[in-house]
């Protein structure tokens, strides 16, 4: 009998996966560099003892989503919690996508926008972005008009340009886009503001964020969704039974305590986001201003597949986006701890010699 052959449609860019591979200096997939504060290990270990590790876990995590409320100034029932963003946006598209409906994006942008949308069956209706990687809001008009989308993607920060979307863009775009408006900020600590703070006047926005960047919890897998009420029923709907293990959901409503150690973490990596960019202005590198915990360059001297190899020959890694389109040539750097920069910083320098 032959193999059943598997969807045609399943396939994600290659170039998108991260490399695992054992170096000096990782760079690459935009993690905290920094450990989680002791206390909140410490805080985890003894309440593990209370976990009734055979019974299954709340359903709804309410104790989570309550926390999640109380920092956010909204009610449990409008925070949806799941296993990363990413599974956020899954349950996004498996409730509001689907055959015969479309959802917007605006390249480049985060590649699991589009690929989730496409297991789902849904229609992906793409935008191009400006040369310097801004929302073109005659764009979003073009592709309002043309794909009536239930579902329009903002990334802000966008991965893997970095900037984040201005508040007026996104009011635009709220103004513009016919369906729901989804603002991922899984970068959204690192910039000034964020559209959490449009949720009060606009029933048609949700914002999704995660605990793997600032909170320094990317091996726990955990991400939520503040939105309308309906909008996170319709969540609850698809989601499968019980899929919030219970270690994740003491594990984040645990982090909430220690809000103050997140903040001088993001002040700390944001200061070393200026000597990242300041560094990569003095080389042969077009470079573009970040909002999130990485930097996307280009290098001008050499091809950037080979910059990429010449660093991880040095044992320095950091993301290769030369081969994705509109990105001919990139490189993404995430900010590491000032010893990790300096040595990206001499690394590159050598490389572009």
């Amino acid at each position: 009998m032959p193999p059943v052959p598997v969807r045609a449609d399943l396939d994600l860019a290659e170039g998108y996966h991260s490399p695992q591979v054992d170096v000096r200096i990782r760079l690459n997939t935009n993690e905290s560099p920094i450990a989680p504060p002791r206390a909140w290990v410490e805080a985890v270990r003894a309440e593990l003892e209370h976990i009734e590790f055979n019974r299954y876990p709340d359903r709804r995590a309410w104790a989570l989503r309550s926390a999640l409320g109380a920092v956010h100034g909204v009610g449990p029932e409008e925070v949806f919690c799941a296993n990363g963003s990413n599974e956020v946006l899954q349950c996004l598209l498996l409730a509001f996508g689907g055959p015969g409906r479309a959802v917007a994006l605006f390249e480049p942008t985060y590649a699991l926008h589009s690929h989730i949308a496409r297991l789902t069956g849904t229609v992906v209706a793409t935008g191009e972005r400006l040369a310097d990687f801004r929302i073109d809001l005659d764009e979003v008009g073009r592709v309002s008009a043309e794909a009536a989308p239930v579902v329009t993607f903002l990334c802000s920060p966008n991965n893997p340009s970095g900037r984040a979307d201005p508040k007026e863009v996104v009011e635009q775009v709220l103004a513009i886009a016919p369906g729901l408006v989804v603002v991922d900020e899984a970068y959204g600590q690192f910039c000034a503001w964020s559209a959490l703070s449009l949720l009060g006047t606009e029933d048609r926005l949700a914002v999704v964020r995660t605990f793997s960047k600032t909170w320094s919890m990317a091996a726990a897998r955990l991400g939520y969704l503040v939105a309308p009420a309906s909008v996170v029923a319709a969540l609850e709907q698809v989601a499968l039974p019980y899929h919030l293990d219970s270690f994740k959901q003491v594990a984040g409503r645990l982090a909430l305590d220690y809000q103050s150690d997140m903040d001088a973490r993001v002040a700390e990596l944001v200061q070393e986001r200026g000597r990242l960019a300041a560094g990569l202005a003095a080389m042969p590198v077009e470079s573009w201003p970040s909002d999130a915990n990485f930097i996307l360059f280009r290098p001008l001297a050499r091809p950037g597949e080979e910059v990429w190899q010449r660093l991880l020959d040095r044992s320095v890694l950091v993301r290769n986006c030369s081969g994705w389109p509109r990105l001919e040539g990139c490189l993404r750097v995430t900010v590491g701890t000032p010893e990790e920069n300096t040595a990206f910083l001499a690394a590159l320098a050598e490389c572009l010699a």
